[in-house]
């Protein structure tokens, strides 16, 4: 990408390759398990003239999930798991509004520059204006079906409108979804790991609320807690307006608003991944292992009947016998 790199991003303290940019019409970048940022498939172009004014007038009268936070930094949380850990504190909270709300909040805290921070995450649905529908309708759906259907690709299960201010950050998380991350307003500087960087990048607990996210403080990194990530790779990229960011199910990102940017928005396509094959290959790619150590987290903490007491046995389990 030519644009949108901004001299007020601090360099991580990491080292950072450039992620390729591939056309749609290239062979690896519509079948590559790896992340490629796509230039030219007009997937969500009815929605480049989206801005907050167009979005305020069309979007509708329903209620929008938007996060506060007093930092920069938006770390998702499940609050469903709040209760595994009862000493846990959300740094962010979340608020049900109007979207005419969020945009009055919004101008009121640019305009006192204070430190406050919000980040709409709403899944679009059936209470969007008719003109909203008109353009989602618009999107290039031929393009997508066909990437599902090579890829061999379960449903689509959601798209989340992303709407956040200039300098929010998404800290580096996986998911367990594939993703077509699709840039509409702004520019955001994604960074990407793979799978196998998993112990570089020390994810809470499966049962903490935290669960997926690394705990490694990118900032201000603990090396003598997570003597690992000094070993940790990115793959970094800029995308702007039109840009798709394919983002593999199990790869790690961390998402940057840039600065003097103003306002992003962002529409991801969530897609369920490929069954699992029949047939199993060996030895396991590293995603498979994720998905391993996943699900034996989870059978323990049901079997123990108390999540506190995994890590605990895990180390019994290693501690003098494998290392």
């Amino acid at each position: 990408m030519s644009c949108g790199r901004s001299k007020k991003l601090a360099p991580p303290p990491f080292i950072l390759l450039p992620l390729q940019s591939l056309r749609k019409t290239s062979v690896k970048a519509t079948n590559s398990q790896e992340p490629v940022v796509l230039t030219d498939t007009n997937l969500v172009y009815p929605a480049l003239k989206w801005d907050l004014e167009y979005l305020q007038e069309n979007i509708g009268g329903g209620d929008f999930s938007v996060y506060r936070a007093s930092t920069h930094k938006f770390l998702y949380y499940d609050e469903k798991k709040m209760t595994n850990f009862k000493n846990f504190k959300p740094k962010s909270s979340r608020e049900e509004m109007k979207f005419s709300e969020f945009v009055e909040q919004l101008q009121e805290i640019q305009q006192k520059g204070s430190g406050e921070r919000l980040y709409l995450q709403q899944t679009l649905n059936d209470t969007v204006g008719r003109k909203i529908v008109v353009d989602f309708l618009g999107f290039n759906w031929n393009w997508i079906n066909r990437q599902q259907a090579k890829r061999g690709w379960g449903q689509l299960t959601s798209n989340l409108l992303l709407i956040g201010m200039e300098g929010n950050v998404t800290p580096a998380h996986y998911d367990e979804q594939q993703n077509f991350f699709a840039q509409i307003k702004g520019y955001k500087r994604c960074i990407l790991f793979p799978p196998d960087q998993f112990e570089c990048l020390y994810p809470y607990p499966v049962h903490h609320p935290c669960d997926r996210q690394s705990q490694v403080d990118f900032d201000n990194p603990d090396y003598e807690k997570f003597p690992n990530f000094q070993n940790v790779v990115g793959y970094e990229t800029v995308v702007g307006p039109g840009d798709v960011l394919y983002i593999p199910m199990y790869w790690w990102h961390h998402i940057e608003s840039l600065l003097n940017g103003g306002t992003t928005i962002t529409v991801n396509f969530w897609y369920k991944g490929a069954p699992t094959p029949k047939r199993i290959e060996y030895p396991l790619k590293a995603h498979q292992k994720v998905a391993i150590m996943r699900n034996i987290e989870k059978m323990l903490g049901e079997a123990l009947g108390n999540p506190q007491e995994v890590g605990p046995l895990l180390n019994m389990m290693i501690k003098g016998r494998y290392d």
